[in-house]
């Protein structure tokens, strides 16, 4: 299933001069410092249930594509009166494994069932239950467990994404167990900074019992934010990470960011107010992170739960994140202005319009030293994404003002898979840029490590 050559460039010259790239940064160890793997894999220590749970239900990429095809949820073993039996919910999969052709997630698919599974043959309907069987034989097998396949994938270091009212306990686990893998939660507070989520002051309630401030008033709650960061870096934590639709920022005076807290929580809020205080948020977000050295990222320009439908019946993640036009240059300026210049603060960017790269995300990361470019995300997690993104904001921002490469993912086996592919990608940009003399090899061989996993290193404080 798996070229030696796939996504090499095609002139012979190029791709020679990819292969030893390559070669040079094909085993190195993975840095994956943003993702949405369970972190009761790494406490517990599960063995998967079946090839269904493992490759199908949890990832959204092969849902999303399943259900545009007309396949019901029911059928994939989501929502109520679901399909429980996992071999007809993999018989499903592969009976469209088609329709992955030609996407990441089939190099993705392709990899993890050769490479994990030693399985030759790609999965079609004829194969489906050998494929399924063989599978099932390995997770049997300890060597088939989270933490094992942690150590076969040469992962020195993940992140999770964990809400600020999660307690951790997975993580505590994983601390105090005999084993030495390294896990570490990422501060997600968008729970407790968007009004407009479900049970928004309930959550506020919540926060202040977590954390013995009085979330009642605009301090107490500023506050509570710092005493929740701070037990989230006992635990690891290096970074934090927000998830909003636009980038806008502010930065009210205190008597008015007071006075909006004070509606927001009393549920008064005026119109236009929870945008307000979401970018007055992210503001204060970057404040503390100058303070305490957390790594900030903003993930903007993706309508989540597009389908009120889908998210009603199946819940969040099930695919209907849709991107959306973003601004950065001016909706960033208030932030910028107030902590843009700190040498304390390192903010990684991150979009799914591409329109941006160019435009202003590499003019912006080319000027302020707090900003770094996080990479392709989501829909531009593919060939054609990364390359467009070096392409795009290398002239302007450089190599040094990104941050390698992100996994971004929750499903496990596909990890090893993502970054051989971006690793690829990358070394085939940097082999045209020695040909071409603008790059000597030397040169190219430094910036290939880099972007392996040495520029994520340094971003995230790892």
């Amino acid at each position: 299933m798996l070229n030696p050559d796939r996504l090499f460039p095609s002139d012979p010259t190029t791709r020679n001069i990819a292969r030893d790239l390559f070669a040079r940064v094909e085993k190195l160890p993975i840095v994956s410092p943003h993702g949405h793997t369970d972190p009761r894999w790494w406490g517990e220590n599960p063995a998967f249930a079946n090839p269904a749970e493992l490759f199908v239900i949890p990832d959204h990429y092969v849902v999303r594509m399943l259900v545009s095809h007309g396949i019901p949820y029911e059928d994939l073993g989501i929502g109520a009166n679901c399909e429980t039996d996992p071999r007809r919910i993999w018989g499903c999969f592969a009976r469209h494994y088609h329709l992955f052709r030609g996407t990441p997630s089939r190099l993705w698919l392709d990899h993890s069932l050769s490479t994990v599974f030693g399985l030759s043959q790609r999965l079609s309907e004829a194969n489906a239950d050998h494929h399924y069987d063989a599978i099932m034989e390995r997770l049997g097998d300890r060597a088939y467990r989270p933490r094992a396949l942690y150590d076969a994938f040469s992962i020195d270091v993940i992140a999770t994404t964990d809400g600020a009212l999660d307690e951790l306990t997975w993580h505590r686990m994983a601390r105090e167990s005999d084993w030495n893998g390294r896990v570490i939660p990422t501060y997600r507070p968008d729970a407790v900074i968007d009004p407009d989520t479900e049970d928004f002051l309930s959550g506020l309630d919540r926060f202040g019992e977590l954390t013995g401030c009085d979330t009642g008033n605009w301090h107490g709650y500023l506050e509570a934010h710092r005493n929740r960061r701070a037990f989230f870096r006992s635990l690891g934590a290096t970074a934090t990470d927000h998830g909003h639709l636009t980038p806008n920022t502010a930065d009210l005076p205190e008597r008015e960011a007071t006075a909006l807290f004070a509606r927001i929580r009393n549920g008064k809020g005026q119109p236009g107010d929870a945008e307000l205080f979401r970018a007055q948020m992210l503001t204060e977000m970057a404040r503390m992170s100058a303070e305490d050295g957390m790594v900030m990222q903003l993930h903007a320009g993706s309508f989540r739960s597009h389908s009120a439908r889908v998210r009603t019946a199946y819940g969040r993640d099930r695919g209907f994140d849709i991107p959306v036009s973003v601004n950065f240059t001016q909706a960033l300026k208030p932030l910028l202005d107030a902590v843009g210049m700190d040498p304390r603060l390192t903010l990684i960017l991150f979009t799914l319009d591409e329109s941006t790269y160019s435009r202003e995300l590499a003019p912006l990361a080319g000027a302020y030293p707090s900003l770094r470019l996080g990479p392709p995300w989501w829909f531009h997690d593919s060939y054609e994404g990364i390359r467009r993104f070096r392409e795009l904001a290398t002239e302007t921002a450089g190599f040094y003002n990104t941050v390698g490469f992100n996994d971004d993912t929750r499903a496990l086996c596909s990890i090893p898979a993502r970054h051989d592919v971006s690793r690829r990608v990358d070394c085939a940009f940097l082999a045209e840029l020695v040909v071409t003399h603008r790059l000597d090899e030397d040169e190219a061989t430094d910036l290939a490590r880099l972007l392996a996993g040495d520029l994520a290193r340094e971003a995230y404080r790892l």
